[in-house]
């Protein structure tokens, strides 16, 4: 394992590369990681020295408070690679935001910008033979912080691990997606940490959604903790509901994450002149609106899918399919979507940023 210093991270390199054992063909989303990880801890009240050091188990105390108080966010981001073997992410400048935005939430400290962005920057040069090219093929990539403070009071941590993982991924094909329309659980709660990326949320997702699955739907659509009335994000993804041909989603709030595709996607309707409206939107107005016909589409937005589709719901144990249509939002935005990210068309945006 060889050692070198740039821009003040220590790198040591892995003595032999995983890739030549990859398949990237047939990729399980998540699952398989490249040879390096971005490493930095908090100690002391302060930042500690960065390092990129081979990927492998992590040693950590039994009474690390993320086991026990569940200190732990994250965030998903994709990397892609052009024609010209040049390696972009999209919009990295709001998941830093959002990653600082759930610290602050979860009384962790914040990620200086240095660290987040150069640690990045320089894993992704030493990994960039895992990004595969063209249309499908990123790299996943996981930002994450737990609290490492050994204890078991309650109170938070004084020690933290910010770590970034690479995993590369093939274009996300879901399937058939039917979901169920929650009536008694909720994802989130007002003063809650639903607009954080909290590892917490996603756990407490888990038990409802294999109930979902026991009766044959893939996902849950989460509604308001208060009333179970208004419809806010379906499984892990922000949710778009076409009624006619105006693009319905809800508005971020402390119940729902402001979803970085969610936001993308919003822009790039708007430009196309699609009619889109952000405004709370009503179980019962969908319901209606599947029985008279105009509910045209329902689909999740988010990192590891860009758009998933949604073939039929129920509620209230009626369930209610969806009519495929010709000229379909969901397919027009994934398409506009993905070329951007995948440089095969121009960023009217500003969105992308070489990584250089």
């Amino acid at each position: 394992m060889s050692t070198t210093q740039t821009s003040k991270i220590e790198i040591r390199k892995a003595t032999s590369s995983k890739i030549s054992g990859v398949d990237f063909q047939n990729l399980s989303f998540g699952a398989v990681f490249t040879d390096h990880l971005f490493e930095c801890d908090f100690k002391n009240g302060e930042w500690q020295n960065p390092v990129i050091k081979p990927y492998a188990p992590i040693l950590m105390d039994p009474s690390s408070k993320v086991f026990h108080y569940g200190q732990a966010i994250f965030e998903g981001m994709k990397a892609y690679k052009d024609d010209n073997n040049d390696v972009w992410l999209f919009r990295p400048d709001e998941n830093y935001k959002r990653f600082n935005n759930s610290a602050v939430r979860m009384a962790m400290p914040e990620v200086p910008e240095s660290i987040f962005m150069d640690g990045l920057n320089e894993l992704l040069k030493i990994d960039q033979e895992w990004i595969q090219k063209g249309n499908g093929s990123s790299m996943y990539i996981r930002p994450f912080m737990i609290a490492t403070g050994a204890g078991v009071v309650a109170n938070p941590s004084d020690e933290y691990k910010f770590m970034i993982l690479l995993s590369p991924a093939q274009s996300y094909y879901a399937g058939e997606v039917k979901v169920i329309i929650a009536e008694h659980y909720s994802r989130a709660a007002n003063g809650g940490i639903g607009a954080a990326k909290a590892a917490g949320n996603y756990a407490a997702q888990f038990y409802p959604t294999n109930l979902a699955n026991k009766d044959g739907f893939q996902q849950v659509i989460w509604t308001d903790d208060a009333t179970h009335t208004k419809l806010e994000e379906a499984g892990t993804m922000n949710v778009f509901f076409r009624i006619n041909d105006t693009l319905l989603t809800a508005p971020t709030s402390e119940r729902i994450l402001d979803g970085i595709t969610r936001k993308s996607l919003i822009a790039m309707a708007e430009k196309e002149g699609l009619n889109v409206e952000v405004r709370p939107v009503i179980v019962s107005e969908l319901v209606e609106a599947a029985k008279n016909g105009s509910l045209k589409e329902i689909f999740g937005a988010g990192t590891a899918a860009v758009i998933s589709v949604i073939k039929g719901f129920s509620y209230q144990d009626v369930y209610y399919e969806m009519t495929p249509v010709e000229n379909s939002y969901a397919s027009l935005l994934k398409e506009k979507l993905t070329n951007l990210q995948n440089k095969l068309s121009e960023d009217t945006f500003g969105w992308t940023v070489k990584v250089q």
